[in-house]
């Protein structure tokens, strides 16, 4: 059989341990017919096939994003930028360059502002928007996504006042006189968000197309979405159309369980492109906002342990009937208590599952996963290795909060991100980016996780809490082999193997054998999907 695509003169790195590393490759129809030398190879190409000379330049598996909004990501990418505006002025004089060309009618929406990069770290106020977006009702997205920026007008529209309570698993900031002060946390953030025109699946689609480029660019052949229904159909939208061009696996809001257990869906549900995945639930909020919920106060807050979103019994109900039905649960615990909380569910769930096994039950092995597992508490260091509970990780978030533990978690901080600690627990450890909170490209996440330093080096060459850093290759892993494994693909991706899908990653040098601190300066010289190029600079 002949190829119609063949890659030579390569460092092909397989993540294959019995054959690591080859030179050359060969493609049909889709799928990887053979890996080897470069005369092996070369001898199998069509004669209308195309050749590739790699020159010396690394290939690996196809990247996989395993913790992404992508329709946020998508749309964030028309909002107002306040991603590293380094104080409140000039968050305020983007707001303001926005608010002077926007329609009227208009809400002005923005994403990515963090007041731990300001002075006086205060958080800021409707007052403080008010001097700058007129008539616009605003809402403006923190970067964590866990807390909301409004000015006075959205809050009238919204009807929220010093007579409204605070919602379940919410909190309304507010002044000594009671008063809303315009920032709003975890639930409260929809008291307002719901009287935002919500984009159309259309819309979101048309986002989209252009954000799927990009993310080819930057070496992404996959993702695991944790947007909603409009998010998951845009991506029908675009399959059906022949469009979509990235691997998907959506996951599905706790909110919409009773939907897609009425509907049969279950975990695995799907093709190549797009598949079911598991049910999101929230446990707790996040670190900058300090809503992460804690075992012990946050360092300086005696009164602080941040907020249960979800509390454990009704955890535990949405996880048990999930499960019952073949839906796998993915979990987002940021704190130690929310993270103790999560693992006893899932001991529990497990008692469930083997109990249905043992009845004869006909019943899908599900694998769980809790997103971010921000920090643990020393005594459930072993747990997710001892569940079989996927840490699905995002190495930029230990490197852009490092301050923020050191300032609100003190010596806590040397049990966050611990990401060798993970792997030497035997757990599966996979990688993403949580974009857009973080950037949605992998190569400023993979730098992260071997060196654990910012960009500029800080906070030192042995990283921050440099114990915790990974090798090249299990980073690599955590975002290849780990991703097919926790969405049940590994028959198909994650490897380059023969009678897998073609999907690559290409660098423009050889990343396995330059100094960790090139991570930075290296570039995505093409990406392969599907033994199609969907992005070529050489």
């Amino acid at each position: 059989m002949s190829a119609t695509l063949v890659f030579t003169n390569g460092r092909i790195y397989t993540m294959e341990a019995a054959q690591p590393l080859v030179s050359a490759l060969a493609v049909r129809d889709g799928r990887i017919l053979a890996t080897g030398t470069d005369e092996d190879m070369q001898a199998l190409l069509a004669p209308d096939g195309k050749l590739v000379d790699l020159g010396g330049r690394a290939l690996t598996p196809g990247l996989v994003d395993a913790h992404v909004h992508f329709q946020w990501f998508s749309l964030s990418r028309l909002q107002i930028d306040l991603f590293e505006a380094p104080s409140l002025p000039e968050a305020l004089r983007r707001v303001a360059d926005a608010a002077a060309e926007a329609p009227e009618g208009r809400w002005l929406q923005g994403r990515g502002w963090t007041q731990e990069l300001w002075e006086a770290q205060r958080f800021p106020t409707a007052a403080d928007l008010d001097a700058v977006t007129g008539a616009f009702p605003a809402f403006l997205t923190h970067k964590s996504g866990h807390a909301a920026w409004v000015n006075s007008r959205a809050l009238k529209l919204a009807a929220v006042d010093a007579n409204t309570p605070d919602p379940p698993g919410g909190q309304i900031q507010r002044d000594e006189s009671g008063r809303p002060t315009g920032i709003l946390f975890e639930s409260a953030m929809d008291l307002v968000r719901e009287q935002i025109p919500e984009a159309t699946a259309s819309e979101t689609a048309d986002a989209m197309r252009a954000a799927q480029e990009y993310c080819w660019k930057v070496g992404l052949t996959g993702i695991h979405d944790f947007d909603g229904r409009t998010s998951f159909r845009a991506l029908q939208t675009l399959h059906l159309d022949g469009e979509l061009g990235l691997r998907a696996v959506k996951n599905i809001p706790a909110s919409r369980l009773e939907h897609a257990v009425g509907l049969g869906l279950r975990s695995g549900f799907g093709d190549e492109w797009l598949r079911v995945g598991g049910i999101k639930i929230f446990a707790d909020g996040a670190l900058g906002p300090r809503t992460a919920l804690m075992i012990e106060p946050f360092e300086g807050e005696p009164d602080n342990r941040g907020i249960a979103v979800t509390d454990k019994e009704e955890m535990m109900a949405i996880a048990s009937e999930a499960s019952a039905n073949g839906l796998s649960l993915t979990i987002h615990a940021i704190g130690d208590r929310a993270n103790h909380d999560v693992l006893d569910v899932y001991e529990a769930l497990h008692e469930e599952e083997r109990a249905r096994r043992e009845a004869g039950q006909i019943a899908p092995r599900l694998r769980h996963r809790i997103e971010h597992v921000q920090l643990l508490h020393p005594a459930d260091q072993q747990r997710l290795a001892q569940l079989d509970v996927i840490a699905s990780m995002q190495p930029s978030h230990a490197t852009a909060d490092m301050e923020m533990v050191d300032r609100y978690w003190g010596d806590r901080g040397q049990y966050s991100y611990a990401w060798r600690t993970m792997l030497k627990s035997g757990a599966l450890l996979v990688f993403g980016s949580d974009s857009p909170i973080e950037s949605i490209a992998p190569l400023p996440g993979i730098y992260a996780a071997v060196t654990r330093r910012r960009p500029d080096g800080a906070p030192g060459p042995e990283g921050w809490y440099g114990e915790q850093r990974l090798t090249l290759q299990e980073a690599i892993h955590a975002f290849t082999v780990a991703a097919a494994q926790t969405s049940g693909q590994l028959a198909h991706q994650g490897t380059v193997r023969a009678g897998k899908l073609a999907d690559f990653t290409i660098f423009d040098r050889d990343i396995f054998n330059v100094a960790p601190e090139e991570l930075l300066e290296a570039e995505i010289a093409g990406t392969v999907i599907g033994g199609q190029f969907r992005y070529c600079a050489f």
